[in-house]
């Protein structure tokens, strides 16, 4: 008997594996047993690491058969970020699975595919089946925060792991994505690289009432208004370009590349998947300064979420240092660069046809990602890493807005569908 993705996606939802940041989670340590349990049923033997005490990192290993093929790694992560039940409709941590939908924190950021894929896996065991090349796993701990307990400290101490890996699939792409009736299926090919900069502007400090030409704070919100205001250039990376080239195609728009704006506004709802991913983006979040209304501090900071395409990096960094203002400094608190996978590949061409195998009307396309995963760190080994968690959504289901969302969901058809897609892309 298979088991069942609903009740897989069920069971993992109400392990409470809350990561608040900073080093603050309530751990991975029983999902990732869990997970480990499920594998064994499955005959696939599982090793389970800790960098530090409850962070708990699951690998696996399934052989092909044709050990000659570039291994495949599937990786998920097992944490999630946290949910004020006060918020919700529901409990976060009930795992329910009513009206045709898995209700709960993480159902769709990402317990959904660790779901699927658990449930391909203990499909192949049941029917005595293998797939062509090795699968490699790694259920991970600590995406929502730095990766530094998760994916990243894998790529460092357990790099021999994931040793003839060519590609890697994971969360953000291959959902459906209905525009008046044609189905969009976005595949990761790139992310954007994320950057946390700190800005200190240093003055004179002195009482609020006196003239001080020194004063760190106006130095500090001058500059950041010269960085709100700028207007970043459009670069499209290979991605972006190949993805307004089919989506206009299939959405019966005209793409003038020469005019990325002018097409995204025709694009509709699909502009969405593409508007944030065609420029580099530098946004003020965090402000600190003073600590009584009569005196001027003599620092004032700023943080700045910062987020770069590919072949941009360096760029962006010398537009943001010509913005600022005389007595403000950088530095850099996190760099993750951007990544990107190719897309005229045998990887690309797999996923596209499992999921018109089971969705003949699906118009496939490349899809950069606004924010940043785990690919980041595989990356670093040499992988192509790409976004494919294959979901089929019902119309009007607002996917993007579940994930870090208020009540969060997954419809259970989109489940079953995922691991038709999932089997096929890893089987063959």
């Amino acid at each position: 008997m298979t088991l069942d993705v609903a009740q897989l996606c069920a069971q993992l939802i109400r392990f409470d594996t809350t990561n608040h940041g900073g080093g603050e989670s309530a751990g991975e340590r029983e999902a990732a047993e869990h997970v480990a349990a499920v594998l064994h049923d499955s005959g696939v033997p599982a090793t389970l690491l800790e960098p530090a005490p409850r962070r708990t990192n699951v690998l696996a290993r399934v052989p092909g058969t044709d050990p000659s093929l570039p291994a495949v790694l599937v990786q998920a992560h097992l944490d999630v970020v946290p949910a004020d039940p006060a918020e919700w409709s529901f409990d976060p941590f009930a795992g329910e699975i009513r009206d045709g939908f898995v209700h709960g924190r993480g159902a769709v950021d990402m317990k959904d595919m660790a779901a699927m894929t658990l449930a391909v896996l203990h499909r192949w065991h049941a029917e005595g089946r293998r797939p062509r090349r090795d699968v490699v796993l790694a259920f991970v701990a600590d995406e929502e925060d730095q990766g530094h307990h998760g994916a990243h400290w894998l790529v460092e101490h357990h790099a021999a792991h994931f040793a003839g890996v060519g590609a890697a699939i994971s969360e953000s792409g291959g959902f459906s994505f209905d525009v008046d009736g044609v189905r969009l299926y976005p595949i990761g090919t790139a992310e954007r690289g994320t950057s946390h900069l700190k800005l200190t502007a240093t003055g004179r400090a002195g009482h609020g009432s006196r003239r001080n030409p020194r004063n760190a704070v106006t130095a500090l919100v001058t500059t950041l208004a010269r960085i709100a205001a700028h207007e970043h250039p459009v670069r499209l990376t290979p991605t972006a370009e190949a993805f307004l080239e089919g989506a206009g195609k299939a959405l019966g728009v005209e793409v003038d590349l020469d005019d990325v704006d002018g097409t995204i506004a025709r694009l509709g709802p699909a502009a969405r998947l593409v508007e944030n991913t065609v420029r580099c983006s530098t946004t003020p979040t965090v402000l600190q300064a003073g600590y009584k209304v009569n005196v001027i501090p003599g620092t004032a900071t700023a943080q700045l979420d910062v987020r770069t395409l590919p072949g941009t990096v360096d760029e962006l960094v010398a537009t943001i240092d010509s913005l600022l203002g005389d007595g403000v400094t950088r530095e850099f608190l996190e760099h993750q660069p951007p990544v990107e996978a190719p897309i005229d590949t045998p990887w690309f061409t797999a996923m596209a046809d499992a999921l018109r195998a089971e969705d003949p009307s699906a118009a496939v396309v490349p899809h950069c990602l606004g924010g940043g995963t785990d690919a980041k760190a595989f990356s670093r080994l040499g992988i192509h890493c790409y976004g494919f968690a294959p979901l089929l959504l019902p119309t009007g289901f607002d996917y993007r807005a579940m994930a870090h969302g208020v009540d969060e969901r997954v419809p259970v058809a989109g489940l079953e569908f995922g691991v038709r897609v999932l089997d096929r892309f890893l089987s063959s």
